[in-house]
C-alpha cells in the first residue's frame, strides 16, 4: 500500500448511465455515488469532471466486462474508448475484471429490500452498487 491512502473513483461503464462509486483505501470499502448519463453523444464528461475536482482522487477504476471464460465482451472496445477519454484527468486509470459484478450488485440490493432496509430498486440503484463493487475489488487487489 503507497505512504498515502488513495481514494479512487470507480465507473460501471453503460450504454445508458454510468454507475459510480467513490473508495478509499483506509477502509478498503466504497460508497455510491450515483449515476452518470451516457448518450450516443457520450458520457456527461461535465458531471464527471465535477466527481474528479469534489473528490480528488488519485485514482480512476473503470469495469472491464469479460466473458465466462475471460475473452473480451463486445463492450470491451467501448469501454477502451471510454478509457481513453479518462485521459483528459490527468490520472492513473486501472481496468478491473467487472464478470458479473451487475448481477451481484443486484442480488445484494434485493437482500438489503427482503430485510426492509431499502425500498425500491431502480436501475440507477444497480448500476451504482456495481460501480462499489469494482471499487471493492480493486481496493482488495491493493491491499494483498
Amino acid at each position: 500500500m503507497p505512504d498515502t491512502p488513495e481514494i479512487v473513483i470507480a465507473f460501471d461503464f453503460g450504454l445508458r448511465r454510468i454507475g459510480v462509486a467513490v473508495g478509499q483505501q483506509i477502509t478498503n470499502s466504497a460508497s455510491p455515488a450515483g449515476v452518470v448519463t451516457n448518450s450516443d453523444s457520450g458520457p456527461d464528461w461535465m458531471r464527471i469532471g465535477e466527481l474528479v475536482r469534489e473528490w480528488r482522487p488519485q485514482r480512476l477504476i473503470v469495469g472491464m466486462p469479460l466473458h465466462a471464460d475471460g475473452s473480451p465482451s463486445e463492450m470491451s472496445n467501448v469501454i477502451r474508448s471510454f478509457v481513453a477519454e479518462l485521459d483528459r484527468f490527468q490520472l492513473p486509470v486501472e481496468l478491473v475484471d467487472e464478470r458479473f459484478s451487475s448481477i451481484e450488485a443486484e442480488e445484494q440490493l434485493k437482500h438489503m429490500r427482503a430485510e426492509g432496509l431499502r425500498g425500491r430498486i431502480g436501475k440507477e440503484a444497480i448500476d451504482a452498487a456495481s460501480a462499489v463493487l469494482i471499487a471493492e475489488r480493486w481496493l482488495k487487489t491493493k491491499a494483498q
